[in-house]
């Protein structure tokens, strides 16, 4: 965004000391598991993103333990996951917490307290500061956002000022004076902010490296030739490739420490002759050998450090083969161990000139030396790359076994699941004859065709990343012959084109993803229009965003309302969830209007709106889902004091929807009203589709099969596109991490788990799971007379198999197409990160549906 200009300008103009890099991660690239990379020279391991919000102490070799272990003084400032992995290794720390996303500036500017002093100090040999306000500001605001770019601007006039201080003190014998100062990111961002995944935006960051020392011109200019170019100035610009794999063998060589045992990356030639200056290279014929003696004195030493890399890297790939139960393929340990022959061959040679060059002996000091220097580092090089290479396509062990056994349970879970549907069919069947048609097969055949090409797709990484428009092109498609059937028997309803309109909205939703540009999740807040210059139109427009989703939540207030009075609960119950909706929705528009400071408030009023008011929609939701669990468990019939099942069911499920749907709403933002009511007039569609059930003149003897099956696909197809309609996707990045956060400033595991889980799955699996019973008793209402109960309870249980069926399918075949493409390129940034959505979303259905039983049954 060129807003660290500093960066660029010193690039520029001190070439020879200072470096640019495009540092690349490996995938995931969330932040426990690039700091674990960075500092072991490892892969991560995709388990470990489950320790990102309780990270254990790193107990394999590491950069920092060698520091440690060496005697080196290490200072840290900043993010404290680094104290969670090295909690004994700092010689002196100032960690500050930093999971509260919504905070930019504490963990900042704690750092720059601590930053500035230690700088004047000779108190540590590395000193880390990690600041956080960039990716804080990217997980709320996106990339490009006003926040963003002032944090960026403050980062610019920081380094400016380090730069200056290191400046002062690097004299000869000064305090700086063999200092070096790496800048760099951990990961990158995607436009929305998000990190996790294994896209460019995510994988690609940058370094930057300033020795502050005076590096060889013959070595720094040899070096140069192939990765520098002008710029649009017409200064020269250098900018290298930087694996991170790399980091912790680069640093260790520099700083003249072990390199952890079981990093596999390689000392980077540019960064290593970039701190060339601060090694004290024995070059006796400097002023005798000509210009060259200093570039083969750098590239001996880097030679003799390459050599040791290698040395390592080839015991440890030798320790895991011989300790892992499946180790590497034998034929692509043999050709690491071929290439790692072939470089120690020429290795004498290499001792020999090393040998002449101590003597002084002028024997191909020019161009033989240099040549034979290269041709060792090219050797070395293709062992390392392979290796690493090697690492990245093998390194995760897979047990076919295993996999195939837990692949049997689901296929026969599946096989389960028809037969115990099959068996409620027949005891459907029991309480009432029906003919059946071919209609009715048709319908059944849609259906099966519909969930296997949704399932079939997630064998293609491109339909992954399209499930929400894969989902919503099936729901449509679902409408089109729902109008078609309308259309063949003359009666097109209101529903049948409301749908396919509701289908469209959904769409452009899922493209524009609903996310922190359409939120409103006030990047504009903190900044009035005047000082940013934004035109008035806009901010006429802003205001409107801000506004407008008060007025869709008390419409969605009023629908509740509404519906709960007409009702015939018990009074105490239906007072209460009243009170308990129009009380949650009220403090929900006063936490929106007091977040963006839309009015200006007195600072009690301000906390009370951000922090109180959600913490009190949360009680009030709890204590609902309390009462209601009590009054199901004294006497659901007493307490409701109603004689018709379907009307029972009704104020159960109601009762439900309204202490969790409260919670969903306000963890959601300001797109909270909008999707529910597009989920309300979903619902609507769907429960009053004509087809779901038919009554043969009148008599009561059902024509078509009740439990069509068809509602429940279209409302599950609903369910996934809500899902990416409000932002999120199947992977790591797409979890918003500001939703825990609603009401809370400080991180707690078990609190901000339970509402980030709240956010992910409410909409999609909580919302829809609780409320098909709404499909059921809509059948139901075009009889002439009541059914009798335990065919309400049938009935139910079919929707509720069906559900899960359709859930099941679309998991099994998420394991299958995992099993099948796990060496597949994106496997730790797509597919797997599917697989645990996916496998986190049955278990929840499951769960649900078991809650659900116990309160509607």
């Amino acid at each position: 965004m060129d807003k660290l200009e500093v960066l660029q300008k010193l690039a520029a103009e001190e070439d020879m000391n200072s470096r640019i890099f495009k540092a690349i991660a490996d995938p995931p690239t969330t932040s426990l598991q690039r700091l674990k990379g960075l500092t072991t020279g490892g892969l991560p391991t995709f388990i470990d993103i489950g320790n990102s919000f309780g990270a254990p102490a790193i107990v394999e070799d590491n950069l920092i333990f060698q520091l440690a272990n060496n005697g080196k003084r290490v200072l840290m400032m900043g993010d404290d996951t680094w104290l969670q992995l090295f909690p004994r290794h700092f010689n002196e720390s100032y960690p500050y917490p930093s999971f509260n996303v919504k905070d930019l500036d504490t963990v900042d500017n704690g750092v720059i307290k601590h930053l500035f002093p230690s700088l004047l100090k000779d108190d540590w040999d590395v000193l880390i500061a990690h600041f956080l306000g960039v990716d804080h500001a990217g997980h709320i605001f996106g990339v490009d956002s006003i926040p963003m770019i002032a944090k960026l601007e403050q980062y610019n006039t920081i380094l400016e000022e380090v730069v200056q201080v290191l400046k002062n003190q690097c004299g000869p014998g000064d305090l700086h004076e063999n200092t070096l100062l790496v800048v760099m990111g951990d990961h990158g961002q995607t436009l929305n902010g998000d990190h996790g995944g294994g896209t460019a935006e995510e994988v690609e960051t940058a370094l930057f490296a300033m020795s502050l020392g005076n590096p060889s011109t013959s070595v720094a200019s040899a070096l140069n030739t192939d990765y520098c170019h002008p710029d649009l100035n017409g200064k020269k610009m250098c900018i290298g490739t930087f694996q991170q794999l790399d980091f912790a063998v680069t640093m260790a060589s520099l700083i003249a420490i072990p390199f952890p045992f079981g990093s596999i990356g390689r000392i980077n030639p540019e960064l290593y002759a970039l701190a060339g200056s601060s090694f004290e290279v024995r070059n006796n014929c400097a002023e005798t050998c000509g210009s060259h003696s200093n570039l083969d004195s750098w590239m001996l030493n880097y030679v003799n450090n390459l050599c040791l890399n290698s040395w390592q890297v080839k015991r440890y790939i030798d320790s895991y083969s011989t300790a892992s139960v499946i180790g590497l393929p034998a034929k692509d340990l043999y050709y690491i161990n071929t290439l790692y022959s072939e470089a120690q061959k020429s290795w004498p040679d290499i001792i020999k000139l090393a040998v002449s060059y101590e003597n002084d002996i002028h024997i191909g000091i020019n161009g033989n030396t240099t040549s034979a220097l290269q041709r060792q580092v090219d050797a070395y090089s293709r062992f390392l790359g392979s290796v690493a290479k090697l690492a990245r396509s093998e390194w995760t062990e897979f047990n076919l076994k295993l996999m195939g056994f837990g692949l049997c349970i689901m296929l026969t879970s599946l096989s389960v699941h028809l037969f115990t549907i099959r068996r409620v069919d027949i005891l459907c069947k029991s309480y009432y004859t029906f003919p059946g048609s071919s209609f009715s097969s048709f319908r059944l055949l849609t259906v099966i065709v519909f969930v296997a090409i949704r399932a079939v797709s997630f064998l293609s990484n491109s339909y992954i990343l399209a499930e929400g428009r894969v989902a919503n092109f099936l729901l449509g498609t679902s409408g089109i012959l729902n109008l078609w059937s309308s259309f063949d028997s003359g009666t097109v309803t209101a529903e049948d084109l409301l749908f396919l309109v509701l289908t469209i909205i959904i769409r452009f939703g899922i493209e524009s993803g609903m996310s922190k540009d359409t939120v409103g999740s006030g990047s504009l807040s903190s900044n009035s229009p005047g000082n940013i210059g934004i035109e008035k139109g806009y901010s006429l427009w802003m205001g409107l965003q801000e506004f407008l989703p008060i007025p869709a939540l008390y419409i969605l207030a009023i629908l509740m309302c509404i519906y709960i009075s007409r009702s015939s609960c018990w009074k105490c119950l239906k007072h209460f969830c009243i009170i308990g909706n129009i009380l949650s929705y009220m403090l929900m528009s006063v936490h929106w209007v007091l977040e963006n400071n839309m009015i200006a408030a007195p600072e009690v009023l301000q906390y009370f709106g951000k922090t109180f008011a959600p913490r009190i929609i949360y009680s009030i939701g709890l204590l609902l889902f309390v009462l209601l669990a009590l009054m199901v468990t004294v006497n659901k019939n007493v307490m409701f004091l109603v004689s018709k099942p379907t009307e029972s069911l009704a104020i159960v499920t109601t009762c439900m929807l309204s202490a969790w749907s409260p919670t969903i709403l306000i963890l959601l933002g300001r797109q909270g009203p909008y999707v529910a009511l597009v989920c309300v007039l979903g619902a609507w569609c769907i429960a009053k589709l004509k087809y779901a059930a038919q009554v043969d003149d009148g008599k009561g003897a059902l024509t078509e099969l009740i439990s069509d099956p068809t509602p429940v696909l279209q409302w599950n197809l609903l369910a996934v596109c809500l899902f990416f309609y409000t932002g999120h996707w199947c992977t790591f990045d797409g979890i918003r991490f500001v939703a825990a956060f609603t009401g809370f400033e400080h991180f707690n595991i078990v609190q901000q788990g339970i509402l980030l889980a709240i956010d992910t799955f409410g909409v999609s699996h909580i919302i829809p799971v609780m409320s098909l019973p709404f499909l059921v008793i809509s059948k139901h209402q075009i009889f002439k007379k009541e059914p009798s109960k335990g065919f309400l309870w049938v009935n139910l249980t079919q929707a509720f198999l069906m559900y899960g069926l359709i859930t099941a399918v679309t998991t099994t075949l998420t394991i299958i197409c995992v099993t099948i493409q796990r060496r597949h390129l994106m496997v730790w940034g797509l597919f797997a990160p599917k697989f645990v959505f996916d496998f986190i979303g049955l278990l929840l259905v499951d769960v649900l549906i078991c809650v659900g039983s116990l309160f509607y049954y």
